[in-house]
């Protein structure tokens, strides 16, 4: 269900160290004299850049733990990569396709959400992504969408909510964009989805399925951002399910609960 069914670091390390290897000679060839000093030159040489290399490894592994605590690395903080945050969407794209592909995307994300199914929140989304011109429309259209009746079919009361103990799931995750058409006013992109959506819990009749479906998000330049003008859904392309066995209810109601949901995409 989405859309109303109509409707991200790796660091570089260098400086690796490397020792060159003298071979032995040749047993019983001619040696030479003179050499010894050399040698132990060698294998002092030898000793110090180990110890060197050894000192800067330990020394890199508490920079990356200071990082990793938030230190003053380029590395982000955990925390700025948490899956799940405040914002409905991510705003202010770029003025070109690219721009437009990453706007669908994330749009596609925000509006195919479980947020969807609360009246003020779902008002929140629409205002947040629909073009001025056309947000009274978007409105009111997915307010018949989620309607009180559908919602009781689904198994969820009048405000969206799922019964004591059961948690409700409704994620939409892009998979891929394309750019139909494009001018510096308006864009029309299709997104490629696939989608979870049910209620976790070991007596409900409506369990967590995934589906796949393709948004079709016509967009229109805003002055400083992609809105949305119009939005459609289709059933696929659809992929052959793999073999991975079904996750008992209370493993799934677990992820469900501990895996936030991205607000963003691409």
């Amino acid at each position: 269900m989405s859309l109303g069914d109509d409707h991200h670091s790796s660091g570089d390390y260098g400086g690796t160290g490397q020792t060159r290897l003298r071979l032995p000679e040749e047993e019983g060839g001619p040696r030479r004299g003179g050499r010894s000093s050399s040698r132990s030159l060698v294998t002092v040489v030898g000793v110090v850049v180990l110890l060197i290399a050894a000192i800067a490894f330990a020394n890199r592994g508490g920079d990356d733990s200071a990082s990793a605590e938030g230190g003053d690395g380029d590395k982000p903080k955990t925390s700025s990569t948490a899956p799940s945050g405040t914002r409905p969407v991510q705003s202010g794209f770029a003025h070109d396709e690219q721009g437009a592909q990453s706007a669908a995307a994330n749009y596609a994300v925000a509006l195919g959400s479980d947020g969807m199914f609360d009246k003020a929140r779902r008002h929140e989304i629409v205002q947040a992504l629909a073009d001025p011109s056309g947000v009274d429309r978007l409105q009111s259209g997915f307010d018949a969408d989620y309607s009180s009746a559908f919602l009781k079919s689904i198994g969820l009361d009048q405000n969206g909510k799922a019964p004591s103990g059961v948690t409700f799931v409704n994620r939409t995750l892009p998979a891929g964009t394309k750019v139909t058409s494009f001018s510096d006013s308006t864009a029309t992109v299709e997104v490629w989805c696939n989608g979870l959506f049910g209620l976790t819990g070991e007596k409900t009749t409506n369990p967590v399925t995934n589906t796949w479906f393709t948004v079709t998000m016509k967009l229109s330049w805003a002055g400083s951002d992609w809105k949305v003008l119009e939005t459609r859904q289709e059933n696929g392309p659809t992929p052959v399910p793999g073999d991975s066995p079904v996750s008992e209810a209370d493993e799934m109601s677990k992820a469900v609960q501990e895996f936030g949901g991205f607000t963003y995409a691409r």
